[in-house]
């Protein structure tokens, strides 16, 4: 009786500290995606169920002007970042007379723990210097937004890669070599198939840092490049939008939606 009593109470606590996590963390997204059905102007008041935001959010030109730039950038600066990163992974695990090579390495990781405004002002002045040395245009806009990207996203790409390689069987790649199969034949028929879980997995992971990006952003945007997170930062600004609620709303379901189609790609994948 006194062991059921025990299991019991340690189920209880497991129940309760697992509920309690989820509640401490998904608490405010929901209170967030309840009230983007709010009919009321005033976010926190509410009024009566309704979809009036949401329709209004499809009638917003600004917010979705910027979400189609912020999905053009993403989507340019993590397949550049993709690239980069894997030419740097790959050359840092696989060619072994790299003098100073922890220094490399150091550099190839360093913008992981560097502060996002020191990165923005550093690339701002960057920009700014290079008009007056090379002619860069001064005009900051998207293509100064997509180099900034590019720099900061290469280096999660590049730990992911050489994660990836340093766990992943080297002689494999020496048995084709001996078979006589050319070394840029190995990369793309051995090496890669096996690094690309990894490869999708850094595209994802600097698609959705550059999604998200405002720090960066704010330093080397310029008129008409301005990004989802600044526009809806400005708006929030001035007060909360139930449309920036709405916006929320959405975006959450689609990560929910994605989680759960990977989730079960992945269960159909183990079960064969």
């Amino acid at each position: 009786m006194q062991n059921t009593i025990l299991r019991m109470n340690k189920l209880f606590f497991k129940i309760f500290t697992l509920v309690l996590g989820f509640s401490f963390l998904y608490f405010p997204i929901l209170t967030l995606i309840a009230y983007s059905f709010n009919d009321n102007k005033r976010v926190m008041v509410w009024k009566g169920f309704s979809f009036r935001w949401y329709k209004e959010l499809f009638q917003n030109e600004q917010i979705l002007e910027a979400f189609y730039i912020s999905i053009k950038i993403a989507s340019l600066s993590a397949t550049f970042a993709t690239i980069m990163g894997v030419m740097i992974g790959f050359s840092l695990t696989r060619i072994s007379k790299i003098p100073a090579r922890p220094f490399f390495i150091f550099l190839s990781s360093s913008p992981l723990v560097m502060p996002e405004i020191i990165l923005g002002l550093s690339l701002l002045l960057f920009f700014i210097s290079s008009n007056h040395i090379i002619g860069f245009p001064s005009s900051k806009g998207q293509l100064t937004v997509l180099i900034s990207h590019i720099t900061f996203s290469v280096a999660f790409v590049a730990v992911i890669i050489q994660s990836r390689l340093s766990s992943y069987d080297k002689n494999i790649e020496e048995a084709a070599q001996d078979l006589g199969t050319i070394p840029n034949m190995i990369f793309w028929k051995i090496t890669a198939p096996v690094i690309l879980p990894s490869i999708i997995s850094g595209w994802l992971l600097a698609f959705t840092l550059s999604l998200d990006d405002l720090v960066v952003a704010s330093f080397t945007t310029g008129p008409g490049a301005n990004t989802l997170p600044i526009v809806v930062f400005s708006k929030v600004r001035l007060g909360l939008s139930p449309e920036v609620n709405a916006l929320s709303a959405i975006i959450m379901l689609i990560v929910v939606s994605a989680a759960i189609s990977v989730y079960f790609v992945n269960r159909s994948n183990i079960k064969k």
